[in-house]
């Protein structure tokens, strides 16, 4: 797949800044690394050719000399155009949008033909170009730091996920991540094949079918490249098993298995774990112990999002297909959980203890307002921007204690964006609080966008409650949802910052 790069680099740059100082320095000192992941790792957008991989044929980055010229060294070395971009007016707006847009287009005429064109910013000035490249069918890659608009992520076929960038891209999913250097990356063709000769040569050696969750963990164990986060690019250890050809085995999975059709018959009692290997990867007894804590420690119904997100952390390779379930729903139904039920009557599912917990009623917007009391008369507005923007639909409570978490740990942690959200988010699961690693993510990035520095002494739970409504609020306006002075004071409230009221500012 033919593609062309264009980095704004004064917007990622300043935008990852904003979020984390060192996030933003390793994407400036080091872009060989992430380019690899880029070309090596992440998925090609929807509609590209089957089993495309990218050719980076175009590197441009666009900079402002005056500001960025340190920088400069490194993006030759990893094969940049640089087009200098310096200030054009006294408030130093540069012209880089309007080279960006003349060089997209430029090249969209051109006889090479790109297939797919990525761009690194979150200017929604790029909207009509991105539209103007889907009309021409060209695959669109967007790379957004903070909150983009709805129209410019609707305009773009594929929106790089900022964490997975961060994460994966940069390197930083450990506490004191130490970069790969650019020559230990390996082809994505390479780990493939790796892959299917490991699953070939385990089901070739076994007398039985073999699980696919133990197939997936020998191969995160024993094959260099591969990782639970993207899987060559396929996403999911499922799809990149459908992407491998390993006729003549045969897949099964409705039974999670592997298997020859020459030797071995079918059944859930011929699953082979492996011998030895069952030992070390034969995580159902202890998943249904972690559900069985985790229910008891919240004393009330847990809902099954939730607890997928605690088998995610824990085991993600088990997590790639759900143990060749292929939903954690089939994989909950086959764990021997006790005395413990699981009701689907509320959408996602919640596991209770019947022997002190009542069912969980049906949901319905007036069992759902429960939760929201006294504060049941904010929902409508709450609901109406996590519509609008995807902002978390968290309940007061909740709400209101990750923020108190996160005033909590900064006061005794310095802030890093991954570290901090991490400790933030163990700090609500144990005090019983349905959050998510991404609730938490979310937030800090609405906290951070609204430029509030950490550790300068306004880390007040009603202080970062304040700066993530005026967050939400920008990005409302942008979307066209203009809120008064009485709703902007509601989701103070929500949030459990001092309203304008009790402020005496009204």
């Amino acid at each position: 797949m033919k593609s062309a790069l264009f980095v704004d680099f004064d917007n990622v740059y300043s935008g990852l800044r904003r979020l984390d100082p060192a996030v933003a320095e390793r994407f400036a000192s080091q872009p060989i690394a992430w380019i690899r992941w880029l070309t090596d790792t992440l998925a090609p957008p929807p509609h590209a050719p089957k089993e495309a991989s990218r050719r980076l044929l175009v590197r441009r980055c666009y900079l402002n000399p005056q500001a960025y010229q340190r920088f400069r060294p490194a993006f030759n070395r990893a094969g940049f155009e640089i087009i200098d971009c310096p200030p054009m007016t006294s408030e130093g707006k540069t012209s880089t949008d309007i080279h960006m847009v003349l060089d997209i287009v430029d090249l969209l005429q051109h006889q090479v033909n790109y297939d797919e064109f990525i761009v690194f910013s979150a200017d929604a000035d790029f909207t009509p170009v991105l539209r103007k490249l889907r009309r021409w069918d060209r695959r669109t890659t967007v790379l957004a730091v903070g909150f983009p608009s709805a129209a410019y992520q609707a305009s773009a076929d594929m929106l790089i996920d900022q964490d997975e960038f961060v994460r994966a891209g940069l390197g930083f999913a450990d506490p004191e991540p130490v970069p790969a250097a650019p020559e230990a990356t390996r082809p994505a063709s390479e780990v493939t094949s790796e892959v299917r000769a490991l699953i070939k040569r385990n089901v070739g050696d076994s007398t039985k079918a073999i699980s696919l969750s133990t197939l997936a963990s020998k191969a995160l164990r024993e094959v260099d490249g591969l990782d639970a986060a993207s899987w060559v690019g396929f996403s999911s250890f499922r799809k990149l098993v459908e992407s491998l050809h390993l006729e003549p085995l045969a897949v099964d999975w409705d039974t999670g298995t592997v298997m020859d059709p020459a030797r071995h018959s079918q059944g859930a009692q011929q699953i082979e774990e492996n011998g030895s290997d069952s030992a070390a990867f034969n995580p159902m007894e202890d998943i249904a112990r972690l559900i069985q804590q985790e229910v008891e420690q919240a004393k009330r119904p847990v809902s099954c999002a939730r607890l997928a997100q605690i088998v995610v952390d824990r085991y993600s390779a088990l997590a790639a297909d759900w143990g060749g379930k292929g939903s954690f729903r089939k994989l909950l139904e086959s764990l021997d959980m006790g005395l413990l039920r699981v009701s689907w009557e509320n959408g996602g599912g919640q596991v209770f203890d019947p022997r002190v917990q009542a069912q969980p009623r049906p949901l319905n917007p007036a069992n759902q307002l429960q939760n929201w009391e006294p504060l049941a008369h904010i929902f409508p507005l709450v609901h109406q921007i996590h519509t609008s923007t995807g902002m978390p639909l968290l309940a007061p409570r909740e709400m209101q204690g990750l923020l108190n978490a996160l005033a909590a740990d900064v006061m005794n942690m310095p802030f890093t964006l991954s570290e901090t959200g991490k400790r933030v988010r163990d700090s609500c699961r144990e005090a019983g609080l349905a959050v998510s690693r991404a609730d938490v993510s979310y937030v800090l990035k609405g906290i951070l966008m609204a430029r509030h520095e950490f550790g300068t002494g306004e880390d007040s739970s009603h202080t970062l409650a304040k700066r993530f409504v005026d967050s939400m609020v920008a990005i409302c306006t942008r979307e066209q949802l203009i809120f008064d002075d009485i709703a902007e004071n509601n989701l103070v409230q929500w949030a459990g910052g001092a309203s304008m009221t009790e402020q005496g500012i009204a």
